[in-house]
């Protein structure tokens, strides 16, 4: 089976969130499962941290000239390989020599040039996969082209196209006015990506992929729902009228995320020896500069700071949270001005309480993880959510909210049976979430259920091993 990967961003090259980290991993754990019956390959575009971080592994493959309307822009191709998958990267900076991946004016064109390069690729290196796997509004046209241009012709007629959603929030929207122009496409073909009077690329992709995913079961269901589809409900609950529509939960990777091996933190531990983690936690709170107490639970987040991430809701009680309870509450993450602003001011008002550090530290969140004893993620849509898992995988207990695949990934404890690996609460409500975290913390001073607790937490197997049997499924359903 050959299997081609299109996105955005992909680890360890470039990151911003899950995307990169989803297709970092699963190209990897699918090859693992077919092993020499798998040809599995990636192509993101070649951002200049690319370039110099990894320069001295990257191959130069071809160059050649990929026209999108009545330009012809140079593109190189560039390879590497690691655990048997190759890695194509886009090279054109005009279009990738940015500061930003994301945000620029021109992104309908940067990313109508890259979709179009991914298909003008597999001739050129001469890889026509059985599966284009699409991922998000950035690879989107990559599908519709397929479909819509490049279908007729021979080597491309047999190429079947999974289309997945991470998060159904960005659509990658656009005035119609570029339909020809930037991307290329015919006015016949107008009525594939409109929407609302607009150019929807991931409506068009989602019409014209052969199957269509989200990173949760849950969150497929979810999507159906005018609450939360962002618009596009009509379009998903006719493709899950067609059997078109599922939903595969992301794994992580077990490997980097590992308390018992990882270098990045101060003393590593498991589930049958948890010594370790109390070091990790004096190592946590000397961080933060907050005082070493053992005995006192730290609740951490670490998140982009958005509305949607469930900030609404702790801005709403975490004075009482900090104030009602002896726990100490740690922040890491960027995001909207105004909540970093709320929060830096909550950790003034509340030294030896509260830290905030504004920063993504990919690192440094690795010592959140294995020092908090809760982590807390209250998200109002959570397509999937990755950090709930590699808490779990430190021992750190979330506490979330029932949305997306936090309801996946998340049951709750019951402490009279002892089963259960988190706390959760299913209305988008500060007191239900402030009523969870004090039985949290409740839960906290009984030591022989906390042990259980955390126990249970770091037993659940996150890993991609079953996810990606799941995708090969899918492979095969339309391959």
């Amino acid at each position: 089976m050959k299997i081609l990967y299109a996105a955005s961003e992909a680890l360890p090259y470039i990151s911003t969130g899950g995307l990169a980290d989803v297709v970092g991993s699963l190209p990897k754990a699918v090859k693992a499962e077919l092993g020499a019956d798998g040809d599995v390959r990636v192509v993101i575009p070649l951002y200049p941290s690319i370039r110099e971080k990894f320069y001295d592994k990257l191959e130069l493959v071809s160059e050649i000239t990929v026209k999108l309307s009545w330009r012809n822009q140079y593109c190189g191709i560039w390879q590497t390989k690691s655990d048997g998958v190759t890695f194509y990267f886009i090279d054109n900076l005009y279009y990738f020599e940015r500061s930003m991946l994301y945000g620029n004016y021109d992104d309908a064109e940067r990313f109508a040039f890259f979709s179009k390069a991914v298909l003008e690729l597999m001739a050129e290196v001469n890889f026509y996969p059985d599966i284009l796997h699409a991922n998000d509004w950035q690879t989107a046209l990559s599908v519709i082209y397929l479909k819509r241009k490049y279908g007729h012709l021979a080597e491309y007629r047999g190429i079947s196209a999974l289309f997945t959603i991470h998060n159904i929030d960005y659509q990658g929207v656009f005035d119609f006015s570029i339909l020809g122009d930037v991307f290329e496409l015919p006015e016949w073909d107008r009525t594939v990506v409109e929407y609302n009077g607009c150019i929807n690329l991931l409506k068009g992709a989602i019409v014209c992929a052969d199957m269509v995913n989200t990173v949760s079961p849950t969150y497929s269901r979810e999507i159906l729902t005018e609450y939360y589809s962002s618009g596009l409900h009509h379009i998903l609950r006719q493709s899950d009228a067609e059997g078109k529509l599922t939903g595969i939960i992301n794994g992580i990777d077990v490997e980097y995320y590992n308390s018992a091996n990882d270098p990045e933190i101060v003393a590593n531990f498991n589930c049958d020896d948890l010594s370790g983690k109390a070091l990790a936690k004096a190592d946590l709170q000397r961080v933060c500069g907050l005082p070493e107490e053992p005995g006192t639970p730290v609740i951490a987040m670490v998140s982009r700071l958005a509305a949607h991430k469930g900030f609404d809701l702790v801005k709403r009680v975490i004075e009482d949270v900090i104030g009602h309870n002896n726990v100490q509450f740690v922040l890491l993450g960027t995001g909207e001005p105004m909540l970093e602003r709320f929060f830096t001011d909550l950790s003034y008002r509340n030294p030896g309480k509260v830290c905030v550090k504004l920063e993504y530290n990919k690192s440094l969140s690795k010592k959140f993880y294995a020092g908090a004893d809760m982590f807390l993620m209250p998200s109002k849509s959570e397509p999937c959510g990755l950090a709930q898992m590699i808490a779990s995988q430190y021992g750190t207990v979330p506490i979330v909210r029932e949305c997306g695949g936090l309801a996946d990934t998340i049951r709750p404890f019951n402490e009279y049976e002892g089963t259960g690996n988190g706390f959760s609460f299913r209305n988008y409500n500060a007191h239900d979430m402030l009523h969870v975290i004090e039985y949290a913390i409740s839960m906290y001073y009984d030591h022989s259920k906390w042990s259980n607790l955390v126990k249970n937490a770091m037993k659940i197997d996150f890993s991609w091993n079953v996810s990606a049997k799941r995708y090969i499924d899918i492979y095969n359903r339309i391959g």
